[in-house]
């Protein structure tokens, strides 16, 4: 499976971390940020849900709360990034809201949550059905 990662500086450590979890079993594409450097989230929002929407791959952002990135994400058409804090949530996401970017609280979550919720997340598909007519009404 193909899926692209982004993070402000608050999320760069776990970013690695992911990364290096799952990369022997997917081509990760990371588009940044590079360091733990203080930079602007949206930017890095913005550039994940473009490369999402234009490859229909799933995507991961993740900053300090998760709130600012899913909200930059979720500004495109065609995007539906989900802030998940446990596999539970994550795995909902999916199955009901076809969510196609994770987004993730790198302060509030440890590596190990942050593994089983994207694990989580890339292992559950849409469960379509009764899910796909409010999942249509998504978009403005």
């Amino acid at each position: 499976m193909k899926i692209c990662i982004a993070n402000d500086h608050a999320g760069y450590n776990l970013k690695l971390n992911i990364i290096k979890r799952f990369e022997n079993k997917h081509n990760i594409i990371d588009l940044g940020a590079e360091s733990s450097d203080s930079v602007d989230y949206p930017d890095y929002a913005h550039k994940l849900a473009n490369y999402v929407s234009k490859n229909n791959v799933i995507g991961i952002l993740i900053c300090g709360s998760g709130n600012g990135v899913s909200m930059a994400a979720n500004k495109h058409t065609n995007i539906r990034a989900a802030l998940c804090w446990n596999k539970e949530i994550s795995k909902l996401a999916r199955l009901h809201n076809d969510a196609n970017v994770l987004s993730l609280p790198a302060r509030y979550i440890t590596e190990d949550e942050a593994n089983d919720i994207v694990d989580e997340f890339i292992n559950t598909s849409f469960e379509g059905g009764r899910h796909q007519r409010r999942a249509n009404k998504i978009n403005c």
